[in-house]
């Protein structure tokens, strides 16, 4: 039989990578760590570390007992959230993880509708990138993340490979859309080609990779007026001619400024959002609750939108 904690310093070296990072993320001294690795060691009577260079990879050996780590102590998680909703006064909390045109988009509305249906259950928000929504997910820190993928074979670190551990479930699907000044000459267009906006400035997100390797594609190289993350400095810059942008659709209805018009990139993938979380999770109430409420949201919106995106006429 294994031992608990020591699965849970091997899922949390897997993690890291090395046995300081494990400690310090744990709580324990790096000793403790290295012991509790060479009892599991000894129990399972093979190598689950080697060194590579100034830090450690796992055996065949350890890389299986850690997934199937990773299993065990979700489901001991699981049990205790449905043990504490049905022992609690309340109606428990859920984490949620989303990324930033969800928590515009879709979260707030999803929120509000759970608050009215269920007055009692807590929800906290994280907005952070789809990567980090993954990895908290995987360790239990959230019960629930929003996020995308991009029907693309390609990855920028910005895409999160499929988990076999985890359940996706779909959500909605948007497209990549083009922010220009209202009196633009493709304004009116239905719909614009990345080519056509060669001779253009761009305010761009720092997250590019993408967009360069499709700018070169079209045969040119865009010229940077300016940069930010943020979506309202996106249409605010926009708005005063700083330059044109492209933002997805979530993220386009946010800031309804009539100076801005928002028209899809034609022959650019659609993007797919969908909420992961681990199977046992579902069964959990507050957790399917906010689910449910994310799903209806994600229904209407996509339903609203279905006829274009919702800035500029």
């Amino acid at each position: 039989m294994f031992d608990l904690r020591q699965l849970q310093v091997l899922a949390e070296v897997a993690r890291t990578g090395t046995y300081t990072a494990a400690a310090d993320a744990l709580g324990y001294s790096q000793p403790a760590v290295s012991y509790q690795m060479r009892m599991l060691e000894r129990t399972v009577g093979a190598a689950l570390v080697t060194k590579s260079g100034r830090g450690i990879r796992l055996t065949q050996v350890g890389q299986t007992l850690a997934r199937h780590a990773e299993t065990v102590l979700a489901a001991l998680r699981t049990a205790q959230d449905e043990v504490a909703t049905l022992t609690s006064s309340g109606g428990g909390q859920v984490r949620l993880a989303a990324m930033q045109s969800g928590c515009v988009a879709l979260v707030p509305a999803a929120l509000g509708a759970l608050r009215r249906s269920h007055p009692e259950l807590e929800v906290v928000v994280t907005q952070t990138e789809c990567p980090v929504s993954h990895r908290l997910v995987a360790a239990g820190e959230v019960e629930l993340a929003m996020m995308c993928d991009l029907e693309l074979d390609q990855t920028d670190g910005q895409s999160v490979l499929p988990d076999p551990r985890l359940l996706r479930l779909p959500l909605l699907s948007d497209r990549r859309c083009v922010l220009l000044p209202a009196d633009h000459p493709l304004a009116a267009a239905p719909t614009v080609a990345l080519g056509e906006l060669a001779g253009e400035r761009w305010v761009l997100e720092s997250g590019r990779e993408r967009f360069l390797a499709a700018c070169q594609a079209a045969g040119f190289t865009p010229k940077v007026a300016a940069t930010s993350d943020d979506q309202l400095t996106i249409h605010c810059l926009v708005a005063n001619r700083i330059g044109v942008a492209i933002m997805n659709e979530l993220g386009v209805g946010a800031h309804n400024d009539p100076r801005v018009v928002a028209r899809p990139l034609r022959d650019w993938p659609a993007r797919r959002i969908f909420a992961l979380l681990w199977p046992d999770m579902v069964r959990v109430a507050p957790v399917a609750a906010l689910l449910d409420s994310l799903r209806a949201t994600a229904e209407t919106y996509q339903r609203r939108t279905s006829a274009g995106p919702r800035v500029g006429a």
